[in-house]
């Protein structure tokens, strides 16, 4: 039943789509275009992808983690394991610190970002995929350094508020090279282009 559901609403995006496209209302079309591609990719391809994304980011991680001898990586399972002076942790890399989910927002809006050609596009989400493997490699990372050295105590803020800050900001800068500036530098008014200077 529920893929009966699925069959029907991605009939009715695709069909908004067309219709956003054809009456060239550019914004909706590109809202309802990112919206729809993130939630098709959370039934479609979030299962699939989780599990061998949690791997690669643990291996990442865990390749700074066995040069520095600060952590240990388990990369078949994406677990990491952080020794300090006053005890260890496991860290499992799940879902959630899996960057699956802001890799799909990334890619669902650069699909409809009109501002590059369908070459740059693709070109620019290998790279954006790989940004932001590594901003969240870097997020575990400094996650695992501040446990150890800091100890179990620093858990909850290396990973709620310092490891998330982290990841944020480079997600911001990001956003900021792939969707903005371009925007403003293709931007025409008149005879005048940023493009031109």
């Amino acid at each position: 039943m529920k893929y009966i559901i699925a069959i029907i609403a991605v009939c009715v995006w695709l069909y908004l789509l067309r219709v956003t496209d054809r009456a060239k209302l550019p914004f909706w079309h590109f809202i309802l275009g990112a919206m729809g591609l993130f939630l098709l990719m959370m039934f479609l391809v979030r299962p699939v992808l989780t599990e061998p994304l949690a791997r690669a980011v643990a291996a990442v991680a865990g390749l700074v983690g066995k040069v520095t001898g600060t952590f240990s990586p388990f990369f078949k399972y994406g677990i990491l394991f952080v020794q300090s002076d006053v005890g260890a942790i496991t860290l499992q890399i799940d879902f959630e610190c899996s960057g699956i989910i802001e890799i799909m927002a990334f890619l669902s809006l650069l699909v409809f970002f009109r501002v590059y050609t369908v070459a740059e596009r693709v070109i620019v989400a290998i790279c954006g995929v790989l940004y932001i493997m590594l901003a969240n490699a870097l997020r575990i990372i400094i996650i695992c350094e501040m446990i150890h050295f800091g100890g179990l105590d620093l858990y909850y803020l290396s990973h709620a508020l310092v490891g998330r800050l982290v990841f944020y900001a480079l997600s911001v800068l990001l956003y900021f090279y792939v969707f903005t500036k371009p925007q403003i530098i293709r931007m025409r008014l008149g005879k005048f282009s940023y493009g031109d200077h």
